[in-house]
């Protein structure tokens, strides 16, 4: 077995189940998330709730399913404008070069030099707190800098190798030299990119709704959850535990299939 297949395969398995809570979540919980008292309060796991409730009475799996759902929509719709805008910004600036490729990698530079989250939250401060679509457009804002110098190295590296200039020579336009001779022989790189800004995406929302200036009732999501769950550790820690190992699950099995694409990368 090739040293990227076990992590590849691991990471895989990990999130499919995952995967499987959150696609059942979005259609079917076992009892209704946001309900108050469908169950004794803090009452540990059981049968009837196999993961307990909390202080109003609420199923703790069925608000984890809910959460979870949101939790991982912020993630894939954040990574998605950080690598879609971030990849076009890079590959424009490495292939052709020049004063504009000077000024981005600067201005991205400056950018890179502060941690996301204190980014985030000059720009969800602008934007306002309390609405998802506004932290995926300041988490997905933040990313593209990232995506634009990975993607910017990668695409340099290739532009006067042979067969680019078998293509050029043959009168491929840019736009198709970019899409179909250098853009595939990059996807090592990019795609284990693309796993690390989705766990930073989301470990940065969980941060942002535990402060609570990220998702805020009624909608859920992990990190909200988990700021709840603080508050109850003496009466009810089974809320903060499932919590906590739902976000764990969620971002060590992306980054086992990151890893493995990336050894997997090496070894090609």
């Amino acid at each position: 077995m090739r040293r990227g297949n076990g992590y590849l395969w691991a990471g895989a398995i990990l999130a499919a189940a995952m995967a499987l809570v959150i696609l059942v979540g979005f259609f079917w919980t076992p009892y209704d998330p946001t309900a108050i008292s469908v169950g004794p309060k803090f009452d540990p796991p059981s049968w009837q709730h196999l993961l307990g409730t909390d202080n109003f009475g609420r199923d703790i799996l069925s608000r984890i399913m809910k959460g979870a759902g949101t939790t991982f929509a912020i993630g894939a719709a954040t990574v998605a404008i950080g690598a879609v805008c971030g990849t076009a910004i890079g590959a424009l600036t490495g292939y052709f070069g020049g004063i504009a490729d000077e000024i981005l990698m600067r201005l991205g530079d400056t950018l890179t030099a502060f941690p996301s989250i204190l980014l985030a939250l000059v720009v969800i401060s602008l934007l306002g707190p309390g609405n998802k679509y506004n932290v995926i457009l300041a988490l997905g804002l933040v990313f593209i800098p990232s995506f634009a110098r990975v993607t910017r190295t990668a695409f340099a590296g290739l532009r006067d190798v042979n067969y680019v200039k078998s293509a050029r020579l043959m009168g491929a336009g840019s736009g198709r030299i970019l899409a179909v001779h250098i853009l595939p022989n990059n996807l090592s790189v990019l795609l284990p990119a693309v796993t690390i800004g989705f766990n930073n995406a989301v470990l940065a929302e969980a941060s942002m709704s535990f402060l609570g200036i990220g998702v805020t009732p009624p909608d859920a999501s992990l990190g909200y959850m988990l700021s709840e769950a603080q508050s109850m550790m003496g009466a009810a820690p089974w809320y903060a535990v499932s919590t906590g190992l739902a976000i764990v699950v969620m971002v060590f099995s992306v980054g086992l299939i990151g890893e493995g694409l990336r050894r997997g990368g090496e070894e090609d």
